[in-house]
């Protein structure tokens, strides 16, 4: 007695949809002092030194700097921690 065995038809592979991209940006504001922005970006946002001070200028001269881009839900948690913080910081998409 003989079983015959069927194969799996193949489906073409599509490509895996990235997650679209979110950034958290940060927004200038008169209250926080420059140091106290720089230390919440290297903790909240883990930017080298160097890199959150970069951003915290940017967003001091030009009223805005992107900090961290990631997908939906980790960049509200970043725009949330940042804002528990008392810093002004929103999302947008990509």
């Amino acid at each position: 007695m003989s079983q015959t065995i069927e194969l799996p038809v193949e489906t073409v592979a599509r490509p895996s949809q990235a997650m679209p991209q979110w950034a958290v940006r940060l927004h200038n504001d008169n209250k926080n002092e420059m140091v106290f922005v720089v230390t919440a970006l290297v903790q909240l946002v883990r930017l080298p030194a160097k890199d959150a001070t970069e951003r915290t200028l940017e967003a001091h001269n030009h009223g805005s700097a992107i900090v961290f881009q990631t997908h939906r839900e980790h960049a509200e948690l970043v725009r949330d921690q940042l804002q528990s913080k008392g810093l002004s910081a929103t999302i947008e998409k990509n």
